[in-house]
């Protein structure tokens, strides 16, 4: 182990449920894993050389290659960009939407030299020019334009390089370019492995129905995938009953989404006319899961590990995890900091015992692109200050409760609306919940929630209202409901879109 100066360590858990092993503590204090590839390129060349013939990537609708393939192609747009000037260290966006060209032109940017600029294809225009201007994109891969073709080029990377800069799909303002280094990606495919408990022998399937614009879809999903020499199926968009049907068509060995995508393919009235013991693995992630949901996909994948992931762009994706043998012991929670995380809490109230949950990991980036300010106020001593309001137990379990700008003051009592949420998806009726502060003239706030019923399920706003108040303190129930049929605003990362609900919602008259 290198021992050198070790600035404060994160807080001591009782439980360590993950693999520990080559898990070292460097001079600069952060845990790391030991004998990861140097870069990216590195990572897919070790795949492409063990398995060259395997089955790398599908797009559903479209075409499929093999490990040889991908390589040969990466490597061949990677010299088109060398004639296009892209040179070390140049930006390049990427604004296609998800399929093989994605994933082809993310590996030549890389093998050019270059910096890959994903952008959320869901952006506005005026969005899309910003991530464009504040990154300084030399060149832009964009729809309906052929991938640029030239002789073969692979440039190799060390671990501190700039690899890509993910603009957080924010909830106010402009978004914020997170700078992610090879060795972000790489800690947190490994992560993955880990915590996912993910076999090494390769051959998996996995079904990528999330954006590759977004850390979940690309760090979490495609690039473990890469590594571990499986095949990533690709949906070039979310539609359930093409989810059930690639899963089965593709012999799909591993789901990943938000809980509202697996209540809603449970829920489908073919979901059971199809045999769902060949998926091994299924993990969600963006907010606790209800019991009665778990239950289901229980019973709805009787093979499969579940498991419970939470991170942010900041931690290149995953931070904490929560792992099979735990979602029904504590569905509150988002698990243990995984394997190279420490956490700990930073103003922690000594009555609620809720801080801002800090992180410190390799996995964390190195700031925000053009913006000092913000990496100053942000990043801090080593540690990413995440605006999330948590507890952390003696076990080692994290509860998040709330974000900071979220949370409702009633009154001067402290209200975290993701523990008002819980309450309220307990409840058979309600299939998305959102709690918001409404403005109160006498209370400064109260509490308000924003429900989606269960399809087909009558919801009433006074009987939610006595459903909550046996299991919270008075001033958490929420004395206005608002039922509506559309599903929740989100970001691609499943985070609810508060401040545009706030504007979308009537509350009307208070249920109590």
């Amino acid at each position: 182990m290198s021992v050198g100066t070790v600035v404060k360590a994160g807080r001591a858990a009782r439980i360590q449920p993950f693999d520990m092993a080559g898990v070292e503590r460097h001079r600069d204090g952060i845990l790391r894993y030991a004998n990861r590839p140097a870069s990216l390129v590195a990572m897919l060349r070790r795949s492409v050389e063990s398995v060259p013939g395997e089955e790398a990537i599908v797009e559903l609708g479209g075409e499929r290659i093999t490990y040889q393939q991908l390589w040969d192609r990466a490597t061949r747009v990677a010299g088109g960009l060398r004639d296009q000037g892209i040179r070390r260290g140049d930006r390049v966006a990427l604004e296609l939407g998800n399929g093989l060209d994605w994933c082809v032109a993310f590996f030549a940017i890389l093998m050019a030299g270059g910096v890959v600029v994903p952008v959320n294809t869901r952006f506005a225009p005026p969005e899309i020019e910003y991530v464009l201007g504040d990154s300084g994109a030399a060149y832009s891969f964009r729809p309906g334009i052929p991938l640029p073709d030239g002789d073969p080029l692979a440039v190799d990377a060390s671990p501190s390089d700039l690899a890509a800069i993910f603009y957080t799909s924010g909830t106010t303002g402009f978004p914020k370019g997170a700078m992610l280094t090879h060795a972000c990606f790489l800690s947190n495919t490994e992560t993955c492995r880990r915590v996912a408990e993910l076999p090494d022998e390769g051959g998996l399937r996995n079904l990528v129905s999330v954006p590759l614009f977004h850390v979940t879809g690309c760090n979490s999903q495609l690039l473990p995938t890469l590594e571990l020499r499986g095949t990533t199926v690709i949906m070039p968009a979310f539609e359930v009953q093409a989810f059930i049907r690639a899963a089965q068509d593709e012999h799909i060995d591993i789901l990943t989404s938000v809980p509202a995508v697996f209540w809603l393919a449970t829920t489908q009235p073919n979901f059971k006319d199809h045999d769902w013991r060949g998926v091994r693995w299924v993990t969600y992630g963006g907010a606790p899961c209800p019991p009665e949901l778990i239950r289901r996909m229980r019973e709805g994948f009787p093979n499969a590990m579940l498991g419970n992931g939470f991170g942010l762009t900041e931690t290149s994706s995953v931070a904490t995890f929560l792992p099979d043998r735990y979602c029904e012991v504590r569905p509150e929670t988002v698990g243990f900091g995984a394997p190279v995380v420490e956490l700990d809490l930073a103003a922690e109230d000594p009555g609620s015992r809720v801080g801002e949950l800090l992180v410190r990991a390799p996995n964390v980036v190195a700031g925000y692109w053009n913006k000092p300010e913000a990496t100053a106020e942000t990043f801090v001593g080593g540690w990413l200050h995440t605006g999330d309001l948590a507890r952390l137990d003696e076990d080692g379990f994290c509860q998040i409760v709330d974000r900071i700008k979220d949370m409702i003051n009633r009154g001067g009592e402290n209200v975290y609306s993701v523990e008002v949420e819980n309450a309220l998806m307990e409840h058979p009726a309600v299939f998305e919940v959102a709690v918001l502060a409404v403005p109160d003239a006498m209370m400064g706030e109260k509490v308000g929630a924003v429900v989606v019923p269960t399809p087909g399920a009558q919801l009433d706003p006074g009987e939610l209202a006595g459903f909550a108040r046996e299991r919270l303190a008075d001033f958490k129930v929420p004395q206005f409901v608002s039922v509506r049929t559309a599903p929740l605003p989100r970001n691609p990362g499943g985070k609810v879109l508060k401040p545009a609900l706030r504007q979308e919602t009537d509350w009307g008259r208070p249920v109590w």
